[in-house]
């Protein structure tokens, strides 16, 4: 019974601020689950997709440069880039943020932008709320108050 007590017992993962606390038989299961996962895949793909880079694939490829640039376009005049969006910084080191204001510019420039999408900073407050919520029509206020106050 003293192997088994082992197995039984709980240890704690702390990721971000989550917290998990499985038992040992808990990640062992997951972590031989995960590699029949990855085993399995990699099988599948050996048996069946015979993938090779192709004129297909170079197509693809292209495309899905191309698709990628547009929409980091789209971040970098937004004041955004999938870098920073991704790893969710609030504050970027002075040197990644001096080459992206560059590249913002730059792009700006060449697109011929004038308006540029502003910033939101400011946290909504009960008085903006309000006043928001007083500025609707009446139908749309209803709306707001049946989906707010009714459940």
């Amino acid at each position: 019974m003293g192997n088994l007590s082992f197995i039984s017992k709980t240890f704690n993962f702390k990721l971000g601020n989550l917290d998990i606390a499985p038992t040992y038989w808990q990640a062992i299961a997951i972590v031989f689950l995960l590699f029949l996962l990855v085993f399995t895949l990699a099988r599948v793909r050996y048996l069946y997709i015979h993938w090779s880079l192709g004129k297909n694939s170079i197509a693809f490829l292209f495309w899905g440069f191309i698709l990628a640039l547009i929409l980091e376009g789209f971040l970098i005049i937004g004041g955004k880039t999938v870098l920073t969006e991704v790893l969710g910084w609030q504050d970027v080191p002075k040197p990644i943020n001096t080459a992206l204001d560059l590249g913002r510019k730059k792009l700006i420039n060449v697109l011929g932008v004038k308006e540029e999408i502003p910033k939101n900073d400011k946290t909504p407050t009960y008085k903006s709320v309000v006043g928001d919520y007083l500025e609707l029509r009446k139908e749309d206020r209803e709306i707001v108050y049946k989906f707010v106050c009714q459940p």
